[in-house]
């Protein structure tokens, strides 16, 4: 193993089903790893045993689910692996910092792809990858405030894929409360695009 080796975490928002985490378990007891878990009915704690350190993963409860909280940074490329498959497979968001032989390659992983791939080296910041039609946070701001379609269009779309996401946590849960308030805010959104198309 590189021992210069080192990637953070941050900024996680990756939501999971009970069965989820228990795969997760079964996939690090396979893997070797000393663990010992703990559900204290709002947070479930997994202590990963990584040499001479002791890794805590935070998940809280939401309703029937859980949310992983904290940021983390793993020393293991085994471990940073199976954080990177959960990323993917939950479809999460998260930003991840990779510290390498004096550079850091920051990824901004939203639905579980790369959107944007940043390498600093000292002082030098190089932008090597982001997904075209990307929105950044100002344009968000500015389009919410602005009537422009043009300008509005890209947001809706992404209000659209998040309420998409919301409805499929709620159908999986079975909050039909929240199906409902989902469907019709799909629904506003739509009518909204439609007219902002015409």
């Amino acid at each position: 193993m590189n021992k210069s080796y080192e990637v953070e975490y941050c900024d996680l928002e990756l939501r999971f089903e009970r069965r989820h985490i228990q795969e997760l378990i079964r996939k690090l007891i396979q893997d070797g790893y000393s663990l010992y878990w703990n559900d204290s009915g709002h947070q479930f704690l997994i202590s990963v045993r990584t040499g001479r350190k002791l890794l805590k993963l935070k998940f809280q409860r939401i309703v029937n689910r859980y949310k992983i909280v904290g940021d983390y940074t793993l020393r293991d490329e085994k471990l940073a692996e199976v954080m990177e498959r959960l990323i993917g497979d939950t479809r999460g968001h998260a930003v991840v910092k990779r510290f390498k032989d004096r550079q850091i390659l920051i990824e901004n992983i939203m639905f579980g792809k790369i959107i944007r791939l940043v390498e600093i080296s000292g002082v030098e910041h190089k932008v090597i990858f982001q997904r075209q039609g990307q929105i950044t946070v100002e344009e968000m701001v500015k389009a919410f405030k602005s009537n422009r379609a043009s300008m509005r269009i890209p947001v809706v779309r992404l209000e659209v894929d998040y309420e998409l996401a919301l409805l499929h946590e709620m159908m999986v849960t079975e909050n039909l409360e929240g199906i409902r308030q989902s469907k019709n805010k799909i629904e506003s959104l739509r009518r909204e695009m439609l007219t902002l198309e015409m």
